[in-house]
Parts: C-alpha cells; sequence; structure tokens
C-alpha cells in the first residue's frame, strides 16, 4: 500500500512539475534596421524566469543599412512569418506570446492576421509601434517617397494600416508607449484621430514611460515579461 501511495505522489509531482514547466513560446520581432540582438534584456530576463533558447524566438528581418527600404511586403514578411509559425510548432500550450518593437510591432500584427491565428496568441505587447501610421511619412497617398512610408508602409492612412486596423491579435492585447518617442512622435505630435499611435484598438490596457523610442525596448523588460505571464 505505501508503495502504491509513493507512486501515485510521485506521478501527481510529476504532472504538477510539468504543468508548471510548460510556457507559451515567445515570438520577440525587432524594429525597422535593429537585430535579435536588440531584445537581449528581455531575452536574458525571459531565461531567468525559467524559459529554455527553444522556446524564444526572434527573427531577423529586413536591410539594416537601408531603413527606408523596408515595408510590409515581401522579404521582411517571411522570418517573421516562418518564427510564428515555428514558434507554435514547438510551443508546448499550444499558445504562443508574441512581443514587437516599433516596426516590429506592424509586421508581427500582419503575420497573425495573415496566418489567421490570434486565437493562438495568448498575450500580444505592442512597443512603441506605429499602428495608425507616423505623421513624418505624411498621409497616403501624399506621403514621403519611401518603401517605409508608402502603400506598404507607415504613412497615415496608408492602405496597409487600414487593412489591419481593428484585425484581433491575441487573447490579451498591450501596448508600451510614450510621448517623448523620437520616431512615433518625430513631428512632436504622437496622437493620429486624437489616439497616440502606439496604443492598439481593443487593447486590455497601454502604459507610457518617460523613455525614447529604443529605451522603451530594452528598458520596459520587466513589464514585457510580467505581461506575458
Amino acid at each position: 500500500m505505501k508503495i502504491v501511495k509513493f507512486a501515485g505522489l510521485l506521478f501527481l509531482a510529476s504532472i504538477t512539475f510539468g504543468a508548471m514547466a510548460c510556457k507559451d513560446a515567445v515570438v520577440l520581432v525587432h524594429g525597422n534596421t535593429a537585430s535579435p540582438t536588440s531584445w537581449d534584456n528581455t531575452y536574458n530576463l525571459l531565461l531567468s524566469n525559467g524559459y529554455s533558447s527553444s522556446e524564444i524566438f526572434r527573427p531577423d528581418w529586413g536591410s539594416k543599412s537601408c531603413a527606408g527600404c523596408n515595408n510590409h511586403y515581401g522579404s521582411e514578411e517571411t522570418p517573421v512569418r516562418n518564427a510564428i509559425e515555428d514558434a507554435l510548432a514547438a510551443s508546448c500550450t499550444g499558445n504562443i506570446d508574441v512581443i514587437g518593437h516599433s516596426m516590429g510591432v506592424t509586421l508581427a500584427a500582419q503575420q497573425i492576421s495573415k496566418l489567421a491565428v490570434s486565437s493562438y496568441v495568448d498575450t500580444f505587447v505592442g512597443i512603441a509601434g506605429a499602428l495608425r501610421g507616423l505623421w513624418s511619412c505624411g498621409v497616403y497617398p501624399y506621403n514621403v517617397w519611401s518603401s517605409t512610408c508608402g502603400y506598404y508602409g507607415l504613412s497615415v492612412q496608408s492602405p496597409f494600416l487600414d487593412s489591419l486596423y481593428g484585425e484581433p491579435l491575441g487573447d490579451k492585447v498591450y501596448s508600451i508607449k510614450s510621448n517623448i518617442d523620437q520616431i512615433v512622435c518625430a513631428t512632436g505630435v504622437c496622437s493620429v484621430g486624437g489616439v497616440h499611435s502606439s496604443r492598439i484598438w481593443n487593447e486590455d490596457a497601454s502604459y507610457t514611460y518617460t523613455l525614447g523610442h529604443f529605451g522603451l525596448q530594452t528598458d520596459t523588460a520587466s513589464l514585457q515579461v510580467n505581461l506575458i505571464q
């Protein structure tokens, strides 16, 4: 009888440990001309919180030398789409968490929409994104003449942004923003239609920091990790 009870306790312990150890895979999508290493603060904090490197996906997309050449069409899409698909395949929960920074926010959102996987995204976090456009890009079709600001870019009212607006992105959605963001607020105006451009439709909460565009990514790692728990 004691042996049976001991075996039962071991079985229950293994179930409990497995449940505790099982985490959503995480996809970290960097911004325009950045690299996966821009996520090092978040990546290392995830590791210290029990994630394994095999549960964290950091796609590397776009030109590193020509910011105006990158948009949301073609070669920029592929690494992000592959990372989301790979994360879903690897996740022991069947769900993923997605965190994007800057143009990585809109790229990640686009691929979630195209793949129709929002029901498998537990948490989506958009950091310093321009989901409503950048005034520095102008208003489509009278936009700045570059890929980044064009049809598939971040000009206000671009066909790309208009098509993305309202798409479901996950079960829980959060934005992290700043009113001194030197990219989103480059013209001195952060809002489009009275709403901060980094805010996401139907979001659960939005967090404002007194940080620059890049500090929002590197200096909010603790919040990012807390939001996906």
